[in-house]
């Protein structure tokens, strides 16, 4: 479905602002995710972090949701990304932060347990959340309604379809005039909605 110009869900700099002041007020995780996509990304790209920030990338992604994701399956990823090798998760990163494009990055982080393109997104956006966002159910549902994506939230979401979403999210900042983590919480407010 082609961007709809005239729709009342399209993101406008306007309701991005709106979207995210409600978000910062709202959302209970808000202080600590602020707190990390402030620091992760030089710690990821220095190397000076530990086994704890980079699991709690993979905590983040499914706590996030607060118990509307199912939390069996949150457990399951956790539990997955807590028997790599601290080794092979710094390399992972590593391999992302030098990836120099999208699929490398998201090549290297898949070579871990419990990481697919969802969470590997998260990481993503920790390592560099001036040119990646993460993706989920609301964020993707938010661009669907306003006229981004055509078809439904793919779960798991392939390397393609985070590259339409990722493209989409890219566009809408870049004419809204605004970063992707401003962005990032006014697509989860509106998606929560939908």
């Amino acid at each position: 479905m082609p961007h709809n110009e005239t729709s009342d869900m399209s993101f406008d700099r306007s309701r991005i602002e709106t979207l995210s002041a409600e978000y910062a007020e709202a959302e209970p995780l808000y202080a600590v995710e602020k707190q990390h996509l402030e620091t992760l990304p030089d710690a990821f790209a220095s190397g000076k972090y530990g086994r704890r920030d980079a699991s709690w990338v993979v905590r983040w992604y499914g706590r996030r949701f607060l118990g509307s994701f199912p939390d069996e399956k949150r457990r399951r990823t956790e539990a997955a990304f807590g028997r790599n090798d601290f080794g092979a998760i710094r390399e992972a990163i590593g391999g992302a932060v030098d990836a120099g494009g999208l699929r490398t990055a998201l090549d290297s982080l898949r070579t871990l347990e419990g990481v697919d393109v969802a969470v590997a997104s998260a990481f993503l956006f920790h390592i560099d959340p001036d040119e990646y966002l993460v993706v989920g159910e609301p964020e993707w549902n938010a661009l669907s309604v306003a006229g981004e994506l055509s078809e439904p939230y793919p779960d798991p979401p392939s390397v393609e379809a985070y590259e339409r979403y990722l493209d989409g999210c890219r566009r809408i900042a870049g004419e809204a005039d605004t970063d992707l983590r401003t962005l990032y919480r006014a697509l989860w407010r509106a998606g929560k909605r939908e």
